[in-house]
């Protein structure tokens, strides 16, 4: 009987590491001389990682992003045996030199511009990894799309969408995304993609601040604007957290959005309606 229950465990091991039978040697039936060994590769779940690459950066201490680590270590380390990091930066923490080093990597891919911001794209993120991980959850801005007479990416017309869903009425632009070289007050928040201002001409107090919360809502680092802050009108400037086409400029006001200050440069704390933040991803999961 132990004879017989051990041939058929072993064939069903066979089967469930998808291992043919005929590569297990037996000696005289009783004992599997070999062992068969599959090398399971680490996963990088790619929100994660893009998340944790917005918000390491603007941290004042080395504090982890939580569900990150072990999709920056294995990133870290594949830059590491690129020779563009140096070990004592594979730490899990997606600090600014981690940034510095994702951004050479990119140029090395032949990336100039967004694409080489240093915030994990879909196609470096796996080239990268070719052999040493696998990536999971991956996310993309999306085709440049009109809107409003602007451009934006479809990840963040569709995020503006459902805000307009969630409220009952429609948005109006009054600056969109891929924008650089225009309102010199924007700072170069808007040179790249995922951030847009709302206009609020003709909005009360009570809807501008319920504009901003649907924005939250759905995945966008918002804020009313008012001219007490800078040299701009009332509006309602949004940047949508995980967009890999994000300016360095807005990836730190994502960064500031999680560590609850302003987005502006004397990073004051935020003033916002306080909902739940999370990626338009998550939102999508119901989470």
């Amino acid at each position: 009987m132990r004879r017989q229950w051990l041939s058929v465990g072993l064939a069903a091991l066979c089967v469930a590491v998808g291992v043919p039978a005929h590569a297990w040697a037996a000696t005289s039936g009783t004992t599997a001389q070999r062992t068969v060994t599959t090398a399971v590769r680490p996963v990088v779940d790619m929100e994660a990682t893009v998340l944790a690459a917005q918000i390491d950066p603007r941290r004042p201490d080395n504090t982890l992003t939580p569900g990150a680590k072990s999709s920056v270590l294995a990133v870290e380390q594949a830059l590491q045996a690129q020779g563009l990091l140096n070990a004592q930066w594979v730490d899990g923490y997606f600090g600014t030199v981690t940034i510095s080093a994702y951004a050479a990597y990119q140029r090395t891919l032949g990336y100039t511009g967004l694409a080489a911001n240093g915030l994990p794209g879909t196609t470096s993120l796996t080239k990268l990894g070719q052999n040493r991980y696998t990536v999971v959850n991956t996310i993309g801005p999306g085709a440049k799309v009109p809107r409003d007479g602007y451009v934006v990416n479809a990840r963040t017309q569709a995020m503006l969408a459902q805000a307009q869903r969630l409220l009952g009425y429609p948005l109006v632009l009054d600056q969109g995304s891929y924008n650089p070289g225009g309102d010199p007050t924007s700072a170069g928040t808007h040179d790249g993609g995922g951030v847009v201002d709302i206009a609020v001409t003709g909005m009360t107090a009570a809807r501008r601040t319920a504009v901003a919360r649907a924005l939250r809502q759905v995945g966008f680092a918002a804020w009313v604007r008012n001219p007490d802050q800078g040299d701009w009108p009332w509006h309602i400037h949004a940047a949508a957290i995980n967009d890999t086409d994000l300016s360095s400029q807005a990836q730190h006001q994502v960064g500031d959005y999680y560590l609850g200050l302003n987005g502006l440069a004397n990073q004051g704390p935020d003033d916002g309606p306080q909902v739940p933040i999370r990626t338009w991803e998550q939102y999508q999961r119901g989470q």
